[in-house]
């Protein structure tokens, strides 16, 4: 698998080499350093730098544990509270449907708001990606013996992430819209928040699933996580126009 995808990307890189359009060598720049410095300042000097900042760290609060549990809880012996899949199933429902419905909510995320702008699906993409977790707090109560319902509550699950996860990429954007000759490094420097806002939360969640003691409780815990998430979503309505990215 990791050869394929090996020789895939080299075929894209050639393609690629061959397709774009050439662009001059930029001059590099002796006041690097300066440049750097000052995008970074800007950020922070920026109107409703905190809200953004909290919208980019807790958005994804449930998520961003979840994720990190998911695989543990489908592999798991029913006896400890798991799915008892084997690795082909939890291969097949989260690495490939699972896949191919976050890719689903993605697009049609990104469908709805250009027809109708970020103002009009900012509740709808928020409770999105929050929500379907319920159906992780399903699985674990009912274990379910039948995979194709196991199946269905995690494709189910990701698309939602993949329809909520547009409005958070579409609000990076819009934070950088005024950012003049920063706008592509603030926007570094968002995503950069963003991986933080994943990776310090999922650090804690086998701590915490532990501490609970089963997994109905973890995913319960994850389902609280709403409030923080739709907390710091409630600023948002003030700080991007309703009508961004709508085409028309």
């Amino acid at each position: 698998a990791f050869t394929v995808a090996a020789a895939m990307f080299a075929l894209l890189s050639l393609w690629h080499f061959r397709s774009l359009p050439a662009v001059e060598t930029p001059v590099a720049s002796s006041g690097g350093m300066r440049e750097f410095g000052e995008a970074f300042v800007t950020f922070f000097q920026k109107k409703h730098v905190g809200a953004a900042l909290a919208f980019i760290l807790l958005y994804r609060l449930g998520e961003s544990q979840l994720v990190r549990l998911a695989a543990p809880f489908m592999l798991d012996k029913t006896e400890a509270g798991g799915l008892g899949f084997s690795t082909v199933e939890q291969g097949l429902f989260y690495g490939t449907i699972g896949v191919a419905a976050l890719l689903a909510g993605g697009v049609l995320g990104g469908i709805a708001i250009s027809r109708d702008g970020f103002g009009k699906w900012l509740w709808p993409m928020a409770m999105a990606i929050n929500i379907p977790h319920l159906l992780y707090i399903y699985l674990a109560v009912a274990q379910p013996a039948n995979r194709l319902i196991a199946g269905v509550c995690v494709a189910v699950e990701q698309f939602g992430y993949g329809f909520g996860f547009t409005l958070y990429m579409l609000f990076m954007v819009a934070f950088a819209e005024d950012s003049g000759k920063y706008r592509t490094s603030h926007f570094a420097l968002m995503t950069g928040f963003m991986m933080l806002g994943m990776m310090i939360p999922g650090m804690a969640a086998g701590y915490i699933q532990s501490w609970l003691g089963s997994y109905s409780a973890f995913f319960i815990y994850v389902m609280a996580c709403i409030i923080p998430g739709i907390a710091v979503t409630l600023p948002i309505r003030r700080i991007v126009p309703a009508n961004f990215g709508c085409k028309g």
